[in-house]
């Protein structure tokens, strides 16, 4: 399975599933929920409300309206906004479940953001690394491409070191010029 970080806007990404990152509730307020809500049209955000709550950790799968996907996993590592932040093992949770769920979903390629950082309150780099962590522990069925997605310069270069792409990307290429 392919893994990698970008940068970008991901409500722009073409995927087999866009990954939100939801609260509890599913309502899809700010940040990642709000550009996916945007680009994709008020049903979502409609149908994301009418298949929640969650419990922490969990997913819900809709469909993905305008967005250039067939799915949105809403992985929900965060409780319900203002109700609390997230944790390790609501990150980890998250993650494996979002994973999993996009292979039943028989999903080649998602885009996912870094789960329970921005406003749950999770530092960026630390969450990004046990994000890294699942995905490299993770034996797919169906699932090729997994890019994790960040905004801004800054948290680009933030969520890449702290998967530790720079070193393995290093370790690619000095392979691939030995074959």
């Amino acid at each position: 399975m392919e893994f990698d970080v970008i940068q970008g806007d991901i409500a722009a990404q073409s995927a087999d599933a866009l990954v939100n990152a939801a609260g509890t509730s599913l309502r899809m307020g700010s940040g990642v929920a709000g550009a996916l809500r945007r680009r994709a049209g008020e049903e979502l955000n409609e149908e994301a409300m009418e298949t929640g709550p969650v419990d922490l950790g969990d997913v819900a799968v809709t469909d993905a309206y305008e967005l250039d996907a067939e799915y949105v996993i809403h992985a929900a590592a965060m409780p319900h906004y203002g109700d609390g932040q997230a944790t390790e093992e609501s990150i980890r949770d998250a993650t494996r479940n979002t994973l999993e769920t996009a292979d039943d979903l028989e999903c080649e390629s998602i885009v996912l953001p870094a789960l329970g950082c921005g406003v749950a309150g999770f530092d960026l780099a630390d969450g990004a690394a046990i994000i890294g962590e699942e995905i490299d522990h993770y034996e797919p069925e169906t699932l090729e491409e997994v890019r994790l997605i960040a905004y801004s310069d800054e948290e680009y270069d933030t969520v890449r070191a702290a998967v530790g792409k720079a070193e393995r990307s290093e370790m690619i290429d000095e392979s691939d010029a030995d074959r």
